[in-house]
């Protein structure tokens, strides 16, 4: 990483105004100062016209509403890119001109405290070198932040954040993990490298139309803890186009798989975790085509562009059809036996005696090359950490639940509840744990005079409640689909069933349809496949259930999930006629 011959000195935090020279009010909050007349290098007017001229004119993606973007700039230990200031007056002025979203620009490690970062939905960490701060509960809370649904964006330096710098030492192994790599070993700083699309269709690339180009930056060549197996590689090096020794070389450049991914993107929880490092110079941010690649990148990281994030080296043809289709196929503990869950009374859920810590059930997923599971609150974490998997898990606990995900290549999309609490301070916890462990649906029983609480925490944490059905009249209050609809009527489309995967339960609940669960009959499948395909229904996933002894015996099983890809496969090229 080349020092550029002007430094950037930190400063508190710098604002809108600093950038567009305006009449506009400075953003009321206790961590945003106004900056010193050294604390930023301003682009000059050439380059602001530049700049001007080169933003996209419109939104890649409507807004689904007023979006925020915290940029932070911070470098400890080193002076800063030059490009850093270019790229802040690029992104506010795209967000304005667009409307895609807000810019706010601190380098205060305050503004990460958790009722600051909640009121952002991504973070951008602009070309940030070193050691941005220590306090682990600004960590936790940035963690926890990303894991729960909140954006993340990297660039360039990023790919060093929380190092000790000089020499890029590691301080925080979890935030190398979660941005995708580390490393900043490079060539000369006008490099010319041929870029290939890994990815030409994904979303992100959209700006380069399905065509691989040349460019001069700085590339940096990144290491571990970078992995096909963990990111989804937008961009890299076009090796057989490109002369790998020119130029002066800074650090060990070499990779034995010759792999050398440029920007990529990632899921991390629920969190959109994007990286590229196209950033050291300047002239990137007043290039068109990067600012649009950047302008879609920044609307995937706060929500607004759906985009798939399953690792390059998990894209079967079946999973590249399920992507298309929006199916996911996760591997789930068995179904709830109590006869009243709702009261917490009667046997205990078979959940409980299913004998596989969620550790081994994330094992077992990845063995039979499934990407998601469900997990319980019945469920041991694992042999080692002997308490259950809810919210009385502590911090470092939880950690260990997320590297374990991770190393798998394995998403916790459902989380059940044996008993749903009545009351509303205890119905909030099991929601915020949902949000630490990164779900998207908890499925439970709540009692019929807690729904309308239950509703309005779904809206507000961002999770479904999959309220589970037995597809057959039973003495529960809820069981038989029509049961479980006339709940769901009139209230928000978060709230449906889990049900067993026959033609009657997909023919009453439709769009209810949160979690279906497939038999292990293969004879079953492709024919419920092909009628909740035609009806347009999309689950949040199809779930596929280990036998209550915990045992992966159960003959079907994996005759189930290879049918369920087959017949993927088969809709998607229907869809493309």
């Amino acid at each position: 990483m080349s020092v550029m011959p002007k430094a950037i000195t930190p400063a508190n935090s710098i604002t809108r105004r600093d950038f567009l020279g305006g009449a506009a009010g400075m953003l009321a909050a206790p961590w945003l100062r106004p900056a010193g007349a050294k604390a930023q290098i301003v682009p000059g007017p050439e380059e602001r016209r530049q700049i001007e001229a080169a933003i996209p004119t419109k939104a890649i993606a409507a807004p689904g509403r007023a979006r925020k973007l915290l940029i932070f700039d911070l470098n400890v230990g080193y002076g800063g890119h030059r490009s850093i200031a270019t790229c802040n007056l690029a992104f506010t002025l795209m967000g304005e001109k667009t409307g895609a979203f807000q810019t706010v620009i601190s380098r205060e490690p305050s503004v990460f405290k958790p009722e600051t970062l909640r009121e952002f939905d991504a973070v951008f960490l602009n070309n940030t070198v070193g050691n941005l701060f220590e306090d682990p509960a600004l960590r936790q809370s940035l963690i926890e932040f990303v894991y729960g649904g909140g954006g993340l964006m990297g660039v360039h330096g990023t790919s060093v954040a929380f190092t000790k710098w000089p020499g890029a030492i590691e301080d925080w192994p979890e935030f190398g993990i979660m941005i995708g790599a580390r490393g900043a070993n490079h060539r000369a700083s006008d490099e010319h490298v041929f870029i290939k699309l890994d990815d030409p269709a994904h979303p992100v690339n959209q700006a380069f139309a399905g065509q691989g180009f040349d460019y001069r930056d700085e590339f940096f060549r990144v290491h571990e803890p970078y992995s096909r197996n963990r990111v989804r590689v937008l961009l890299s090096i076009d090796t057989e186009k490109t002369d790998l020794q020119q130029g002066p070389a800074y650090g060990k450049l070499e990779r034995a798989d010759n792999d050398y991914a440029l920007a990529w993107v990632r899921q991390y929880g629920r969190g959109p975790v994007f990286y590229c490092t196209i950033a050291h110079n300047p002239y990137v941010f007043w290039d068109p085509k990067m600012l649009q690649f950047y302008l879609a990148a920044a609307q995937f990281a706060v929500g607004d562009l759906p985009a798939p994030t399953t690792p390059s080296a998990k894209l079967t043809p079946a999973i590249l059809a399920q992507e298309q289709l929006g199916w996911r196929l996760g591997l789930m503990p068995p179904a709830p036996a109590s006869p009243d869950a709702s009261r917490g009374g009667g046997p205990t859920s078979q959940m409980a005696a299913g004998n596989l810590t969620l550790f081994e059930t994330i094992d077992r997923a990845a063995e039979l090359g499934l990407l998601y599971i469900g997990g319980s609150s019945q469920q041991t974490v694992s042999r080692e950490i002997t308490k259950k998997f809810d919210g009385q898990l502590g911090n470092d606990e939880l950690k260990q639940v997320r590297l374990k995900l991770d190393a798998a290549s394995v998403r916790l999309l459902t989380y059940h509840v044996q008993a749903m609490p009545s009351d509303e301070p205890n119905c909030r916890k099991v929601f915020g744990f949902g949000r630490k462990i990164g779900i998207e649906t908890i499925i439970a029983e709540p009692p019929p005079e807690v729904l309308d609480t239950i509703e309005r925490l779904c809206d507000e944490y961002d999770i479904n409640l999959a309220i589970p059905s037995t597809g057959q009249i039973s003495s529960r209050k809820v069981g038989h689909p029509r049961e479980v609809l006339k709940l769901c009527n009139g209230r928000s489309k978060r709230i449906g069933a889990c049900a067993p995967a026959t033609a009657e339960t997909v023919a009453i609940l439709r769009d209810r349809l949160i979690i279906l669960q497939l038999a292990n009959d293969a004879g079953k499948i492709a024919p419920l496949l092909e009628e909740i395909y035609r009806l347009g229904v999309r689950p949040t996933m199809f779930s596929v259930e280990y036998p209550p002894d915990g045992s992966m015996s159960m003959p079907g099983i994996a005759q189930s999930i290879g049918l369920f890809n087959k017949v993927s496969v088969q809709l998607a090229k229907r869809g493309e006629q």
